[in-house]
């Protein structure tokens, strides 16, 4: 059985106050936990996927690099970008990784700064 194509299950909202990058990584990394996007699943080029959600290449490229930094695709070189085997550790991780996520939203912290504040912690720690 093959993976779905990624870019008909990527949804982006122009109009919400959620950047395009963000939504773009958000799809991502939930149709990669619920299983929809198996490991070894290879992503749409950058520009590709650009093209087809309406966005700049820079805005998919800042989402890929996000999914990169938190292990969820790995970039092969021009081979593309893959989904990778899940190893974010135990549940309890994951469940922390929400209730950031939440507090913050709480919060009113735009996602691009949590995402600074939770870098700076974990440089500190």
């Amino acid at each position: 059985m093959t993976a779905p194509d990624p870019t008909s299950l990527i949804d982006v909202d122009p109009s919400s106050s959620v950047a395009p990058y963000e939504q773009v990584r958000a799809s991502v990394t939930a149709l990669v936990h619920d299983g929809t996007l198996p490991a070894h699943t290879r992503l749409p080029a950058v520009r590709r996927l650009a093209v087809d959600l309406g966005l700049a290449a820079n805005t998919v490229a800042r989402a890929y690099r996000e999914l990169e930094a938190a292990g969820v695709v790995e970039t092969r070189g021009r081979l593309g970008t893959f989904v990778v085997e899940s190893s974010d550790g135990p549940d309890e991780a994951r469940e922390a990784a929400r209730a950031f996520a939440t507090r913050m939203h709480d919060l009113g912290v735009a996602p691009e700064r949590a995402l600074d504040l939770a870098r700076a912690a974990l440089a500190a720690s």
